[in-house]
């Protein structure tokens, strides 16, 4: 099921641009992101799945393929379903669930039957037009702030088979560390299985990525 059949007009046109200038990297930064506009973090809207959704399937394999629908169910389910915003473009998303949620993960069931208090990371994405801006250091500055005082741990794996290396080094410089692997998807996937301590580390961050 497609949601821009539910959009008005100029959230469709708006939803076109983003999709040329996702594709072209070289023009995209300069055009889609004005300099002097500050970054927004905010609650993903159901005008924004769209959108992420052709974000997250440029991640692919980095990420899983989700179809419509389960951005959807993310959208009423998640405990953290956040963007990050400049003007009207979308530069990135975070999901996230705490524990106990009906979510049929295999790498957030390792988290919830080793970790009573957690906030899981099920994905960030950033858009390839905006790298390099912070936009995932500022969607984790925020994931953080919404886990503290709720949670002692936040919680993530990223891809050893097939490799994100970049994933891993951010992950790494942010303060995460391996606490555990496992292979999914038949063997052909390994993750990195990560989580940072919220009780006795402070945020990290603070540098662009």
């Amino acid at each position: 099921m497609s949601m821009s059949k539910n959009l008005s007009v100029s959230d469709n046109r708006s939803i076109g641009r983003q999709k040329r200038l996702i594709g072209d990297r070289k023009s995209a930064i300069p055009r889609l992101f004005k300099k002097g506009r500050r970054m927004h973090i905010e609650d993903a809207l159901r005008e924004d799945l769209d959108i992420v959704g052709i974000l997250n399937e440029a991640e692919v394999p980095h990420v899983n393929s989700i179809d419509a629908d389960g951005f959807f169910w993310f959208l009423g389910r998640a405990d953290y379903f956040r963007v990050a915003r400049d003007g009207d473009a979308i530069m990135g998303f975070l999901i996230g669930f705490l524990p106990g949620r009906p979510y049929d993960s295999l790498n957030y069931r390792w988290f919830s039957d080793r970790y009573p208090s957690f906030l899981y990371v099920d994905r960030i994405v950033v858009s390839p037009a905006a790298r390099g801006r912070g936009v995932g250091r500022a969607l984790y500055r925020d994931f953080t702030l919404f886990a503290t005082g709720r949670v002692d741990h936040l919680t993530c794996e990223v891809n050893l088979r097939p490799p994100n290396d970049g994933s891993l080094r951010f992950h790494r410089s942010f303060g995460f560390v391996e606490v555990g692997r496992q292979e999914t998807e038949g063997g052909s996937k390994e993750v990195s299985l990560m989580a940072m301590n919220l009780t006795v580390a402070a945020p990290h961050g603070q540098n662009n990525a």
